[in-house]
């Protein structure tokens, strides 16, 4: 089982390799966060007051902890779209491509390849989380922060716990893709995902909710309990084998 599990997530590997998909997502989160959060700090230099409102107090946070709040701010959103449009692909593709039969006649489980491309996006994410820290890093130095001290260490891990817990609530993005066999029910999917948590978060009532709880964190530590984040990996947990199990039962006539 083991030897299979590992051939699966090395094809799988292969495929997120070989396509463009996978990278251009990268490259658009990680420049896109990068480029925002640039254009918000010229924006607080300068003084605008409409920027400067919105930003509350993150606007007079300042150094790396203003820097890191309003990219947890754009990643939050930004980075729960471009995880679930990748699941999205990772497993709607197969059914948009017509790849899907050929997978019956594998000897791995269907079961054992969901789990292999969920692996492959959890290390894909991780590797996204290290990336953009980087980048968020060499634009605090840009800037002119300094070197990060002790606190400024603090402020910049909150960047990939963010990214890895965020790329870890769009795992519903996979079922549903499976579930309506396309890339578009899980971007939908996706999409109701980012309203439902900005909703909870503007009414009050996200600090413990799963798909909420990893934003407000990000951006206020002091407001979410420790606790309310030890339950975020539920949500890949229950719908990761919702996703495997929905690949278990797949036919091909329906």
């Amino acid at each position: 089982m083991s030897a299979l599990f590992g051939t699966a997530v090395a094809v799988e590997a292969g495929k997120a390799r070989a396509s463009r998909v996978m990278l251009s997502i990268t490259v658009i989160l990680v420049a896109g966060v990068a480029a925002l959060a640039s254009g918000m700090l010229f924006g607080v230099a300068s003084g605008d007051e409409q920027l400067l409102a919105k930003l509350g107090p993150l606007a007079r946070a300042g150094g790396w902890a203003g820097l890191v709040g309003v990219v947890a701010q754009i990643t939050s959103a930004g980075g729960l779209l471009a995880f679930g449009v990748a699941l999205s692909w990772l497993f709607g593709r197969e059914f948009a491509d017509g790849t899907v039969g050929g997978l019956f006649a594998l000897p791995v489980r269907r079961s054992t390849i969901a789990l292999a491309k969920l692996t492959v996006f959890l290390a894909w994410a991780v590797g996204v989380a290290v990336l953009l820290t980087t980048i968020v890093a060499v634009l605090g130095l840009a800037f002119g922060y300094g070197a990060t001290d002790a606190a400024g260490t603090v402020e910049l891990v909150r960047i990939p716990v963010l990214v890895v817990l965020t790329a870890l609530i769009a795992v519903p993005a996979a079922w549903v893709a499976t579930l309506g066999r396309g890339l578009l029910p899980g971007i939908a999917a996706t999409v109701v995902l980012l309203v439902l948590a900005q909703v909870m978060a503007v009414i009050g009532v996200g600090a413990w909710v799963p798909v909420v709880a990893p934003a407000l964190w990000a951006i206020d530590p002091g407001a979410v309990p420790a606790a309310s984040l030890a339950i975020v990996p539920s949500v890949p947990l229950v719908f990761g084998a919702l996703c495997a199990l929905a690949w278990s039962r797949l036919q091909l006539d329906r």
